[in-house]
């Protein structure tokens, strides 16, 4: 069994112990977790387009499900995610090209305020679909 000091230095050398994992950890994190939510909402996708090999009333009816508040809920979680992967990879294509690494917490914090303020304009737009009688 460890000893307690041994645990303390144990945790304090490891990055990856909650405690020490800095922004950039999560960052890498979030960015791997949107793109395998993208995949997942392209196979998504094609599966609703494939409904109009299944007839005109099939479509129609994939598209009536797709306009209701669930689903305009789940687009602006997808607007969420492309924003984020998105801007976040450009963040990670400055760095591939040198700029910025200095400066990677204020980088990353500058592309987040942006994909905020986009966000709430789809958000605003959105709520007409969300809020309709």
């Amino acid at each position: 069994m460890a000893s307690r000091r041994h645990m303390s230095e144990l945790h304090g050398n490891s990055d990856l112990w909650p405690r020490n994992v800095r922004a950039g950890m999560y960052a890498w994190l979030f960015h791997r977790i949107t793109g395998l939510a993208l995949v997942f909402y392209i196979l998504l996708h094609i599966f609703v387009i494939a409904s109009v090999n299944f007839g005109g009333g099939s479509f129609d009816a994939v598209m009536g499900l797709l306009t209701t508040k669930p689903f305009v809920l789940i687009d602006l979680v997808l607007v969420a995610v492309v924003l984020y992967h998105g801007l976040n990879g450009i963040r990670i294509i400055f760095f591939d090209l040198g700029y910025g690494i200095k400066n990677q917490r204020g980088i990353f914090w500058t592309m987040m305020a942006i994909g905020t303020a986009v966000f709430a304009f789809f958000a605003y737009a959105s709520s007409k679909l969300l809020f309709r009688a």
